[in-house]
């Protein structure tokens, strides 16, 4: 027999995880179901920042949504902690853009610029450093530094931590997990609701998300969902332990609670390959050398890749199905920026059945229906 449940979330990664959470927090049965470690998860190789500057050109909305999931952040790592006992190890104290000479420093300013004069972007807070004040918050910067973009909304955290968090939370709240259910399929009934099979096992639910990351490219066409989604690998590696040096995070580098840092900040169209390529990895760890000459003198303790889920146009997509009302498709790329209004704004709209068009109207696929001539 089917196991009955108020809504059955496809995929569990800090995306499902955190919605799963949500929904279980207003009371809702839910089940996470997940093919498990065998996944391309994308939540085991993010690089952890919490992100607001540089989101939003071509489309505003992404830079306000993601802004509201920053300022949540604070009080959902702290309920994290509450539910669970883990520390996030959540810090916003602002974050750089390093600029290694004056024709990068031109062309930041004039992103920005570009991307806050956007008719309907809603603005905020940064700063354009020079190198004198840089150096004031990192006095070992290289000499190649001439400045940086500051934003005080940006910050990191452990996104491990957050990702067990997010899922012991979400089974303090009465959810159950399923790993190891790969989806066969998924279709709607006749009196409504949905039934979900995996090998073995079948589920039914008042509503289902598909939460599954590049899968769900597979699975939305069963209810009627497009999903034109890819995965894009990024490599990363992380240093030994340092004593503490790096107090804000920088876009391509950070200092880990733990102590090692981290960099990473490829971008590479290589299918499902999540292979490793020394000549990407060398390039970044001479980039962060260059800002900071003290990396250059640490042992590198590990390297890894991991693909990110990526739509046509990089911005999330987050849409209900018209022929199978209570179907809902969930993809982004930024599954630790956005986990605190996944949790707190997005599972409440699942639960209410309809996705607020004010704030994610811009986010449909119907984005992508566009005539070419239009």
């Amino acid at each position: 027999m089917a196991r009955e449940y108020d809504v059955v979330v496809l995929g569990g990664g800090l995306m499902g995880a955190a919605i799963g959470y949500g929904l279980a927090r207003l009371g809702r049965r839910t089940a996470i179901l997940d093919e498990g470690d065998i996944a391309f998860r994308a939540s085991r190789g993010n690089f952890s920042l919490v992100w607001v500057q540089s989101k939003g050109l071509g489309m505003p909305a992404y830079s306000s949504w993601t802004r509201r999931s920053a300022e949540r952040w604070s009080g959902f790592a702290a309920e994290l902690k509450d539910e669970t006992g883990v520390d996030c190890a959540l810090q916003q104290p602002g974050g750089f853009t390093l600029l290694l000479s004056d024709a990068e420093m031109e062309r930041r300013i004039a992103f920005l610029a570009k991307l806050h004069a956007q008719p309907g972007f809603e603005p905020y807070p940064y700063e354009i450093w020079d190198r004198s004040r840089v150096r004031q918050v990192f006095p070992g910067i290289g000499p190649e530094v001439v400045g940086a973009s500051f934003c005080p909304l940006d910050g990191h955290l452990n996104a491990l931590r957050a990702f067990r968090a997010s899922h012991a939370a979400f089974a303090a709240r009465g959810g159950d997990y399923f790993p190891h259910h790969t989806i066969e399929k998924v279709e709607p009934l006749a009196g409504g609701g949905f039934r979900i099979d995996t090998p073995g096992s079948g589920f039914t639910a008042a509503k289902v998300v598909l939460a599954a990351g590049t899968g769900n490219a597979r699975l939305g066409p069963m209810l009627g969902l497009h999903a034109p989604v890819r995965p894009q690998r990024g490599q990363a590696l992380v240093t030994e332990k340092a004593s503490p040096f790096l107090t804000h995070p920088v876009v391509n580098l950070r200092q880990t609670d733990e102590g090692g840092i981290m960099i990473g900040d490829s971008q590479e169209e290589a299918g499902f390959d999540t292979s490793l390529g020394l000549g990407v990895l060398a390039v970044m760890a001479r980039r962060a050398a260059r800002m900071f000459p003290e990396v250059g003198r640490l042992n590198v303790v590990r390297t890894w890749s991991a693909l990110r889920v990526m739509t046509k146009d990089g911005f999330p997509i987050y849409q209900q199905s018209e022929t199978a009302p209570g179907a809902f498709l969930c993809n982004c790329h930024s599954g630790v920026t956005l986990a605190a209004a996944h949790a707190a704004l997005l599972a409440p709209m699942i639960d209410a059945g309809r996705l607020d068009d004010t704030l994610l109207g811009a986010f449909s696929t119907r984005r992508f229906d566009v005539p070419a001539s239009a």
